[in-house]
């Protein structure tokens, strides 16, 4: 990128040097009448055409002053567009945007850093607002939305709970029992075949499950963040075919209703891997710095194709970025057919 902008400056200089003498010839010649074109291309300095000192200096004074220029606006140049790449990364809070003491920037530098820096606070203000709006409850008649969609859920989740969820137990009991009466040796087809029910029943459980945490998720309260977290991981951890860690930091703290945003995400998440990435090892982290929190979930499942599954409008998905969007924060999906990363920044406000 320096040399780049050498050479510009390169160029740039190059075309003045030469449109000024240029100019200065045509006065010397036409203007005051002074000798003829040919006497100049003939004229020898130590034994060398004039023209040939003129294009050895020009080209040797617009390197030099190209070099002077890129070596005083190098530095400048990269802190603004570093700034602005940290803006774009929803790092507000970056050391580089503290007040610094250094002087030799020129006028038009200085006052592009304070439109990036007022730019950077209109940024700020706007990602309160976002969280503030975010985390307000929004009323339908004299219960709030979050509260109706709750109600359903419950519903759901209790009918699926006392009726569905009873029947795969049920029948996981009647396998498991005729399975214990049948001979390998006799009937190796019908045993074989009953291994096969019991896994599709097993599968359909842990379905269940993941069904079962998504419509009737575990409510903060008075929980932390990490604590409602760890709550949820620890309820499935070795009731589920998955190993599941996690590294939880116990000092995040946001406005309540991010925190619950989050927390929904998070169980979001869990419960996909549950349904649908056949994963044999689930890892959940929250970590916070000094301007963000991060949410990290990694699987080492079968991965899918994300460009693919955002044009057919996954819901799960769809739901979790839009909760990440009206955070202010960024949402960011790398899968694989080795697993898959869902990466979540928040700003701190």
């Amino acid at each position: 990128m320096s040399f780049r902008r050498w050479l510009n400056l390169f160029i740039f200089n190059l075309f003045q040097l030469t449109v000024s003498i240029l100019v200065v010839f045509l006065v010397i010649i036409y203007g005051l009448d002074i000798g003829h074109w040919s006497d100049i291309l003939t004229f020898q300095v130590i034994k060398i055409p004039l023209y040939t000192w003129l294009i050895a200096f020009v080209i040797v004074v617009s390197a030099i002053i190209a070099s002077i220029l890129t070596y005083n606006t190098g530095r400048d140049y990269d802190a603004i567009r570093a700034k602005i790449n940290w803006l774009l990364l929803n790092k507000y809070s970056h050391p580089i945007f503290k007040p610094t003491e250094e002087n030799g920037q020129s006028n038009y530098t200085e006052a592009l850093d304070q439109e990036i820096e007022a730019l950077r606070l209109k940024m700020v203000q706007m990602s309160k607002d976002l969280q503030e709006l975010s985390a307000a409850p929004t009323f339908v008649g004299e219960d709030t939305k979050d509260e109706i969609i709750e109600g359903e859920r419950l519903r759901i989740a209790r009918e699926l709970h006392d009726s569905v969820s009873q029947e795969l137990f049920a029948a996981t009991m009647m396998m498991s029992a005729i399975n214990s009466t049948i001979n390998e040796d006799e009937n190796p087809t019908l045993k074989q075949q009953i291994d096969r029910v019991e896994d599709v029943i097993g599968s359909a459980q842990t379905e269940m499950r993941a069904l079962l945490l998504h419509l009737r998720p575990v409510e903060l309260k008075d929980r932390s963040l990490s604590e409602g977290i760890e709550h949820v991981l620890t309820e499935f951890n070795g009731k589920v075919p998955i190993d599941v860690v996690w590294q939880l930091d116990p000092k995040v703290q946001l406005e309540s209703g991010i925190e619950d945003h989050l927390f929904r995400i998070t169980q979001e998440a869990i419960s996909n891997t549950l349904r649908h990435a056949k994963a044999k090892r689930l890892e959940v982290f929250l970590t916070q710095t000094h301007d963000h929190v991060q949410l990290k979930v990694i699987d080492d499942g079968k991965g899918f194709d994300v460009s693919s599954v955002r044009q057919s409008g996954n819901y799960g998905l769809t739901n979790m970025r839009e909760r990440v969007t009206s955070m202010g924060g960024t949402f960011s999906i790398n899968s694989t057919a080795k697993g898959t990363i869902i990466t979540i920044n928040i700003p701190k406000t």
